[in-house]
């Protein structure tokens, strides 16, 4: 007949065997462990991380003495504030937006060449913002913003070479 590692602790009952097997299930968890993540999520990621950046720094531009005047006066560095130039402003944040998203959901192929070609479209455009008045939050920004592009850029680029090594 078999043994129980049944013991008591006043009124409580516990099986030592399956303390044992608590504690190794507990240390597994507790033991640090690399997941492969996926390309998609990668990509989304990174587009978050852009949007965060993208958007901070608009709105820290912001508090920058005089630019509340300019907003009053109708004015967004040298372009006037109209719908047309709100409707551009806000196509330019939906893009990188929706990117978070398409990064997920879009098949392979089309998804690798729609971060190409979004993040290369994207570098002039963050470097273009820095033309007028700059302050060093925006150099700050447009450098990780860029240091983002580039990394969906390289992951979107490798993206193939990676399928062609699993397959050979």
């Amino acid at each position: 007949m078999k043994k129980k590692n049944v013991h008591a602790i006043g009124n409580i009952k516990f099986n030592t065997n399956k303390i044992h097997s608590l504690r190794k299930v507990i240390h597994m968890i507790a033991e640090l462990e690399d997941i492969k993540i996926s390309v998609k999520l990668k990509l989304a990621s990174l587009w978050t991380s852009f949007m965060f950046l993208y958007i901070y720094v608009d709105y820290f531009h912001l508090y920058m003495p005089g630019s509340m005047k300019d907003v009053m006066a109708g004015k967004m560095f040298i372009f006037d504030i109209t719908q047309s130039a709100l409707l551009i402003g806000l196509v330019s944040v939906t893009i990188p937006a929706l990117m978070i998203y398409f990064s997920v959901t879009l098949p392979a192929k089309a998804n690798r060449w729609t971060n190409l070609i979004v993040a290369i479209l994207y570098i002039p455009y963050t470097v273009f913002n820095l033309v007028g008045e700059v302050w060093i939050h925006m150099i700050f920004g447009a450098i990780v913003e860029v240091t983002i592009l580039s990394l969906i850029i390289s992951y979107s680029w490798k993206w193939r070479q990676q399928q062609r090594q699993k397959i050979s």
